[in-house]
């Protein structure tokens, strides 16, 4: 009877006491911690970048049996899903590399041009080419079926000349 009394105190105690020990123990940082310190006060986006948003008017509307989806807008970046019969068959985005240099100097030793703007293929899934010097316009096939000649078509129906003037 003792016992059982003591139990019934006696557990409890000892289950408040070892939460009170373990939550009010130091945490080791995790990795996640460490890099959101190291990156406390940085942007990744230049501060001149352009609006997402600005850039949806430049991109082709859907049709031919293409769907156009937008699936992505922030500052300095717009994307769009190309769908055909219900399937992503590429992805089409607009950059603004004022915060990445690098972006644009890919194009500096370009030898091939689309619309009149230099162009270069990374890989053989990607064809983009720099609007302006400054903005880069992507095309990424996202099923075989989407080609090279595919991308470079599509490069070609965004308002280029408009993006140009932005």
């Amino acid at each position: 009877m003792i016992m059982s009394r003591l139990r019934r105190v006696l557990a409890p105690l000892l289950l408040v006491l070892f939460l009170v020990v373990t939550g009010c123990a130091a945490s080791e940082p995790s990795r996640w911690d460490e890099a959101q310190q190291q990156t406390s006060g940085e942007t990744a986006v230049s501060e001149e970048a352009t609006s997402g948003g600005q850039f949806n008017q430049f991109f082709p509307e859907g049709g031919g049996g293409y769907d156009r989806v937008f699936t992505q807008e922030k500052d300095g970046f717009a994307q769009a899903s190309l769908k055909q019969d219900g399937a992503e068959v590429a992805l089409l985005s607009i950059s603004d590399t004022t915060g990445n240099p690098q972006a644009a100097q890919k194009f500096a030793q370009s030898s091939s041009n689309i619309g009149g703007y230099p162009s270069v293929q990374v890989g053989s899934t990607q064809t983009a080419i720099l609007v302006g010097d400054r903005y880069q316009v992507k095309v990424v096939s996202k099923d075989d079926s989407f080609t090279d000649g595919d991308r470079q078509a599509w490069l070609e129906k965004f308002d280029l000349s408009g993006l140009s003037q932005l």
